[in-house]
């Protein structure tokens, strides 16, 4: 990264395109909290993670932060309910189960809540692993490349999903994409070329 200067507002949607190597993930894994940055500042609602450890940066995604990966990251040893139960779980929540039931009603899974991840389509394990995202109430939505691994009209489910959940739970997102139909569907684009923004367009 080389000079970023970004502000995202509560609520918004906003798309990081960019061509491989540009730095896009990069600066996901830096306002996420997942990577340090050697310079400058990232702050998070009330919470400067430049000036936090890695434990307490932890915290702060387990309390505010949810994740969708182009590559799934679901536990192939849990059940796609076992998987959406997991952010809840770790937060000693009692109603784990119940909400995870029904955010698998959501994602149109209802009917496979005992199947493990192997069991699965592409499409299906994405949207489990939407499902877990929301689970954990996220103030904040990051999300890598989520329809890079699916075929067009699974992606064009996927993208509906992902919106409409968004709008429900109100979450801020922020999202890595080569996708133009998911970027268009965003408030905000942020182009990034080289690690530096290039260009910012508004919806």
């Amino acid at each position: 990264m080389d000079g970023i200067d970004l502000e995202i507002n509560e609520g918004e949607s906003v798309a990081i395109v960019g061509a491989s190597g540009s730095g896009k993930t990069t600066l996901l894994g830096i306002l996420a909290g997942l990577d340090s940055a050697t310079g400058g500042s990232v702050a998070i609602l009330d919470y400067e993670l430049t000036e936090l450890d890695e434990e307490a940066r932890a915290l702060v995604r387990g309390e505010h932060v949810g994740f969708v990966f182009q590559s799934f990251q679901l536990l192939a040893s849990l059940t796609a309910l076992e998987n959406v139960m997991l952010p809840a779980e770790l937060r000693g929540e009692s109603l784990a189960q119940a909400q995870a039931v029904s955010l698998l009603d959501k994602v149109g899974l209802g009917d496979r809540t005992g199947h493990y991840p192997r069991q699965l389509s592409g499409g299906e394990q994405q949207r489990v692993a939407i499902a877990r995202a929301f689970a954990s109430n996220p103030t904040l939505l990051f999300a890598d490349e989520p329809t890079g691994n699916l075929d067009t009209a699974t992606g064009e489910r996927i993208i509906d999903l992902l919106f409409e959940l968004n709008q429900e739970f109100g979450t801020t997102l922020i999202m890595v994409t080569h996708d133009a139909r998911l970027a268009d569907r965003c408030d905000r684009t942020v182009a990034i070329e080289a690690g530096r923004i290039k260009t910012a367009v508004q919806a």
